[in-house]
């Protein structure tokens, strides 16, 4: 069985691929920021004795993340996989996201999964062998307006991954990345409100559709089924779209020009509104109570 260090374990896909991998019988190093704040894992693996060690881990912290890894190699001997999860999701526009706004969720998505990369890097190409999975998204191919801040981490990461993939296949190892749609997660609640005072009108429509998406419930267990498939080599692809919305995302994405993509940030509400029931998301309900709010 393999050694697994998985990154943002607190909640969410994280969480249950520390939980899928443990009970797929493999030794799971589940790292979280305040592992104190957020025990349910911890008295979960005590509960139905999994194999999984908890540790403290901050991915936007050079030495935290080399104290994390040091000390899984020192109990383990070594990484054979590792999941880059952790993350943050803010919502709002360009002009209206602060920079440091900006700054925190590039320190964490992407300089926190490019941080934990280098440290596992050495002994996976010493030991010639390893899996690297990034947790990436939709949004890393699809950018939508009020989004700009979370898009623009996730593209990066994509491009990161496949330049890596490259570079370390040489040393037996793999490098893949997962693409989740709307999972229903505590990230998605965690989104920022609709300012009252924005000039914006597309702020609320992305809320409407994350509401929308979010009510076919898609687990994040779905998630950490296909990162088990990814790390034992069962799926094989480089990227691995996952979740009810996330192909027809893409799919739609496709379709279009660069122009007619952008086009559709700029629709009237109610031609908006019928493009997103054709796509089988109720955004009425939804976007009405934004709307009503502001």
């Amino acid at each position: 069985m393999s050694t697994i260090l998985i990154t943002g374990c607190s909640t969410g896909i994280g969480f249950a691929t520390a939980e899928r991998m443990a009970r797929s019988g493999h030794s799971v190093y589940a790292t979280m920021r305040t592992p104190q704040k957020s025990p349910e894992l911890a008295q979960l693996a005590e509960r139905d004795n999994l194999p999984i060690t908890i540790l403290t881990m901050d991915v936007d912290s050079d030495e935290s993340v080399k104290t994390a890894v040091a000390e899984v190699l020192a109990q383990a001997g070594q990484i054979d996989v590792l999941v880059n999860n952790a993350g943050i999701a803010p919502i709002g526009a360009v002009e209206e996201t602060a920079f440091g706004t900006f700054q925190a969720v590039m320190q964490t998505n992407y300089f926190g999964t490019l941080r934990c990369i280098q440290a596992v890097l050495p002994g996976m190409r010493q030991q010639r062998s390893g899996c690297i999975v990034n947790v990436s998204s939709v949004a890393g191919k699809i950018y939508s307006a009020c989004f700009g801040a979370y898009c623009a981490t996730k593209a990066a990461i994509e491009a990161l991954s496949e330049s890596l993939a490259g570079e370390v296949r040489q040393y037996g190892i793999r490098v893949a990345l997962v693409q989740p749609g709307v999972i229903d997660t505590p990230l998605i609640e965690k989104g920022d409100a609709v300012p009252p005072q924005t000039a914006y009108y597309q702020h609320a429509r992305l809320k409407a559709y994350l509401a929308a998406s979010a009510s076919f419930h898609v687990p994040a267990s779905e998630v950490a089924e296909t990162i088990l498939a990814v790390a034992t080599g069962e799926k094989a692809d480089f990227r691995n779209p996952v979740g009810a919305d996330a192909l027809p995302l893409l799919g739609w994405r496709a379709s279009l020009s660069d122009e007619e993509w952008i086009g559709t940030s700029n629709l009237d509400e109610e031609t908006w509104i019928v493009g997103m029931a054709q796509m089988g998301m109720d955004v009425r309900p939804h976007l009405e109570a934004f709307n009503a709010v502001v």
